[in-house]
């Protein structure tokens, strides 16, 4: 995108040949070599001088020294005295809704005797202590914690720990702190960044150490959730900066499409927003209808940057618009199109979908009640978005009887000999013998 005296020139691309669909599609992401070196010293320092080195990078980064980085309970009532009684509706309004989406998603113990004598079950044991991060800065994210603490306390996680950055007057945004205190989180603590990632890993004489890590961030807080998986710690996924494409036809409101192509350009300067069409026509007015709600955004300059990372893609059909979305594998993904079903029953690769010219992705992000805690930059074609079993493992059990045993020992004997393993025999070996 460049400004000119009649307006931004998004980027268009017309037909494009599949050898070239990778380096149209490629995310604008920054390189991560200077990241991982910054991200490890701050991980060391962490790891050997605790709380001194989170105050030291909270001053260094966020512009303010505490001398206690816990919210106390006086913080969270003040907070709360600070939140209008019409947000505090439309935040109970967003819990009641992905509270019911996410408790639907609760699984009985699967139990199947395998072989006459042999029970095999599963069942769901909760991750006992996990750590929510919550970014603040530009756009303090609170409703990512009615997304992390919600199928947090469903699953029955014992410790539910919260870092979030300060401003520089050393403050949490009172609608945070309220949103946590109304989900039942205790420990909050005003740390972000690098740091608060490297606290929730190794643990400090103030943070807790934490089994999984939650939530997004910028590119800084991603590389240190990946390195947190090399000390034992587990994360939710690798995501990173936010992303949106749009499906789109003669059918769909160009208005509505380029509203929705803004609500995710202004998330961030790194975000990407892509529109794939097989209207030529559809395209222009939705490149003029982006122009035009430009102008009236707070958040303006941080949307053209972002528009600049963007594409308005046209393509002949139907088929090639779906396999080129399933190449790119969105991290939100609306469907605006006449035929709709061919999208919906055709997408493998897409962390949420959005269905129908009335179903923008801020509903997703907000209040209807689906996670909007998705992998980004590809990984939907491997990852999840966050959901109950996220916070969730499942555990095997068996128990065999005699005749269980002897139902099966053979093959198990025959197996472990197979491999070399004789020790492996032995132990059904001793067992088949017993019963004779």
């Amino acid at each position: 995108m460049s400004n000119r005296k009649n307006g931004i020139i998004m980027n268009k691309i017309f037909n494009p040949q599949p050898s070239t669909w990778t380096a149209i599609l490629e995310r604008p992401t920054q390189t991560v070599d200077d990241i991982e070196a910054t991200v490890s010293q701050i991980f060391s320092e962490v790891r050997k001088n605790g709380d001194q080195a989170i105050k030291k990078y909270t001053s260094f980064f966020d512009n303010v020294k505490l001398d206690n980085v816990v919210v106390s309970q006086a913080e969270i009532d003040t907070a709360s005295k600070n939140v209008s009684e019409k947000l505090k509706a439309a935040i109970a309004v967003a819990k009641a809704n992905i509270t019911s989406f996410h408790a639907a998603q609760e699984t009985a113990t699967i139990t199947i005797e395998t072989t006459q004598g042999v029970r095999c079950w599963q069942e769901k044991r909760a991750i006992q202590k996990v750590g929510l991060y919550i970014p603040g800065g530009t756009a303090p994210l609170f409703s990512t914690i009615l997304m992390l603490a919600i199928p947090a306390k469903i699953a029955g996680c014992n410790e539910i720990i919260l870092c979030t950055p300060p401003n520089k007057e050393g403050k949490v945004n009172p609608a945070i702190l309220y949103t946590a205190q109304l989900c039942g989180i205790t420990k909050i603590y005003k740390v972000g960044g690098i740091q608060a990632i490297a606290g929730m890993t190794f643990g400090t004489e103030t943070i807790s150490k934490v089994y999984k890590i939650f939530g997004p961030g910028n590119q800084f807080v991603t590389v240190a959730k990946q390195l947190a998986t090399k000390y034992g710690v587990a994360i939710d996924m690798p995501a990173g900066p936010s992303e949106l494409l749009v499906v789109a036809d003669d059918t769909a409101n160009a208005d509505f499409v380029a509203s929705d192509l803004l609500s995710q350009a202004e998330h961030g300067t790194d975000s990407q927003v892509i529109l794939v069409t097989t209207s030529k026509n559809f395209l222009t007015k939705v490149e003029k209808a982006v122009e035009t709600q430009l102008q009236q955004l707070p958040r303006k300059e941080i949307a053209e940057k972002a528009i600049d990372n963007s594409k308005l893609i046209l393509v002949e059909n139907d088929q090639i618009a779906l396999d080129l979305i399933n190449e790119y594998g969105p991290e939100h993904f609306i469907i605006c199109v006449k035929g709709e079903d061919f999208y919906t029953n055709g997408i493998q690769n897409a962390g949420s979908v959005f269905v129908g010219n009335y179903t923008p992705e801020s509903a997703g992000d907000y209040a209807s009640g689906t996670n909007h805690t998705l992998p980004t930059n590809g990984y939907a074609k491997a990852y999840s978005g966050v959901n109950l079993a996220s916070f969730q493992k499942s555990m095997t059990f068996q128990k065999i009887t005699k005749t269980g045993i002897q139902n099966i020992g053979n093959a198990i004997e025959l197996m472990a000999e197979a491999e070399g393993l004789q020790a492996h025999k032995n132990a059904v070996s001793l067992r088949l013998e017993s019963l004779k």
